[in-house]
């Protein structure tokens, strides 16, 4: 069985009805929609789909939205797979049974991830490694054409695309996760309030399971970038990757380059 998450906030009706109606299919059994900004419309919309459960919840952040909805699957027994979902984001729904059997024919995966293209079919380049902090620093603030091959390295832009790979993070807009896995290593970490939480629970699922892209399955999201456009997401964006630096370490941490190393 699959569950899947979908957090909102401010959300476009339209937007959410695409998604609601790409999830109606029979691989998934249960849709929960955290609504971070507790709006009628949105209920109103869940209540067309009978799939879905509609919670209404203040603010807390994307990781803190699905872990209300984490919490309850992993109070149950049902789900042997929940998917962590935006809604700006477009695919075929034969992609959650694909992703499904690739899961049941490799124990060793608690984390898998489509390949990601923009609208315009170029790649997005969402599975990454774990970054330094150098890596963000020259990937936001440095001109494009610096540092390339630092960029590359760390969007893994030399990796074959056409098998599956093993990735240091994948982005949170589309993470299909054991559940087991989750049961074992924990959910997102509420301490973020966006941001940096799919880098934090992705490493924290590589201390027993591979994340892995799988290139077969791919997806269509409509990247947004509001950091790259507002001041405030900007700061939101910067403190909280202070705090999960400061978690996990800033120049020194060998975990990191573990991880890194052999994926490379």
């Amino acid at each position: 069985m699959i569950s899947v998450s979908i957090v909102t906030y401010k959300t476009q009706a339209s937007e959410l009805r695409n998604i609601l109606q790409i999830l109606d299919c029979g691989d998934v059994k249960k849709i929960y929609v955290i609504d971070n900004a507790s709006e009628e419309r949105i209920r109103d919309i869940c209540g067309g789909y009978p799939k879905t459960e509609y919670i209404p919840s203040a603010n807390k952040g994307y990781g803190a939205g699905h872990n209300i909805a984490l919490r309850r699957v992993l109070g149950g027994e049902e789900s042997q797979y929940h998917l962590v979902l935006n809604t700006d984001i477009q695919f075929d729904a034969s992609a959650l049974a694909e992703m499904e059997r690739y899961l049941d024919s490799h124990s060793d995966v608690g984390l898998l991830h489509p390949l990601i293209l923009n609208p315009d079919g170029t790649m997005q380049h969402t599975a990454r490694l774990i970054p330094a902090p150098a890596d963000l620093i020259v990937r936001r603030f440095l001109p494009s054409g610096w540092f390339g091959k630092s960029r590359d390295r760390y969007l893994m832009k030399s990796v074959d695309k056409t098998c599956p790979f093993e990735a240091g993070y994948v982005q949170g807009s589309f993470m299909f996760f054991r559940v087991e896995a989750l049961r074992r290593t924990g959910l997102f970490d509420e301490r973020f309030f966006m941001y940096p939480e799919d880098i934090d629970i992705s490493r924290r699922i590589h201390t027993g399971w591979r994340v892995v892209c799988l290139p077969e399955v791919r997806a269509v999201h409509d990247h947004r970038g509001a950091s790259y456009k507002s001041m405030k997401m900007l700061w939101i964006h910067m403190s909280n990757m202070i705090r999960y630096f400061n978690k996990w370490g800033w120049l020194a941490d060998k975990e990191r380059e573990e991880i890194n190393a052999r994926i490379i």
